[in-house]
């Protein structure tokens, strides 16, 4: 019998991600606390839900993808919330970047009632989330994960087991990491290339046949290039994702000096008003800081 689904969380990732499992053929029920995403995929085949555990009741995979820990929490053992409507044997998939031990808290409580949790952040913005080709990486009971990685297949084409309950959100805090200093690095190579006088598109194309080569250099320089800050990933997002990378850091004693940096790069930008620019728009603090703009390359 085909797996029913259940999406909630229907934002700039969350919704092309429930728009693939429709796609690939799961009968399909969403909910957001936004009307327009949910009307949208109502059309296209899925079913809505008013609360988080009628979305539980009629699924046997449920899905959230949520801003931050406390909002996941409210959702899964909150009043209406996916621990109230979810049976014995279910699946929950947590694709949110929330804090490790809270995926543990969560994964104990569903386990209690016999519901397995996996938490399942998710890397590769909104281009890999329309295009089905997120990385994936996922903690939580082996037995769950082999079963629900046919559906993880319809979202994500880099679907790695890192551990038990929590290791998934270890690993897209290390994501983060990688991700933050990718940006900040950018923006200051763009910028410095401009102030010398050399054409800044050319330096890229230049480093990327070598070691300097990334996905951020892939993906980024041509939205930049052509005026477009619009997410992509948003930078307040980046900014709360780096917060967990810290607080996790403080509870294992290790310091992270150059993420401290980033993250201070990433408070300058909402400081700016620019929380909703994409997080590739750190090159911004650079252009406040030397007084030199990107200058619009003619596609």
């Amino acid at each position: 019998m085909q797996l029913r689904i259940g999406y909630i969380g229907l934002g700039l990732m969350g919704k092309p991600m429930a728009r693939n499992l429709l796609k690939a053929g799961y009968p399909l029920i969403v909910h957001n606390r936004s009307r327009a995403a949910v009307d949208e995929l109502v059309a296209e085949g899925a079913a809505e839900a008013g609360t988080p555990r009628a979305v539980a009741e009629h699924s046997d995979v449920i899905f959230t993808n949520l801003p931050d820990s406390p909002d996941v929490e409210q959702v899964v053992l909150g009043a209406d919330g996916i621990l109230e409507g979810a049976s014995a044997d279910s699946i929950y998939v947590d694709n949110s970047t929330i804090k490790p031990e809270t995926a543990r808290k969560i994964a104990v409580a569903l386990e209690a009632k016999g519901i397995h949790a996996l938490d399942a952040p998710v890397s590769g913005g909104d281009v890999g989330a329309i295009a089905g080709t997120l990385a994936i990486m996922v903690g939580g009971p082996k037995d769950a994960f082999d079963r629900a990685l046919p559906v993880l297949q319809a979202i994500g084409k880099s679907i790695i087991y890192v551990g038990e309950s929590g290791a998934g959100q270890v690993a897209k805090a290390c994501n983060q990491i990688m991700v933050a200093a990718q940006m900040v690095a950018m923006g200051e190579l763009l910028i410095l290339a401009q102030r010398t006088g050399v054409d800044a598109s050319l330096v890229i194309d230049a480093i990327q046949g070598g070691a300097a080569q990334c996905w951020t250099l892939d993906v980024k320089p041509p939205r930049l290039f052509a005026g477009n800050r619009q997410p992509g990933f948003k930078a307040h997002m980046m900014h709360k994702d780096l917060g967990i990378v810290l607080d996790t850091a403080r509870t294992y004693g290790m310091p992270l000096p150059s993420a401290s940096v980033h993250t201070q790069l990433f408070e300058a930008m909402l400081q700016l008003g620019m929380r909703d620019l994409d997080n590739s728009a750190v090159l911004a603090v650079y252009e406040a800081l030397t007084g030199e703009e990107l200058l619009e390359k003619a596609a």
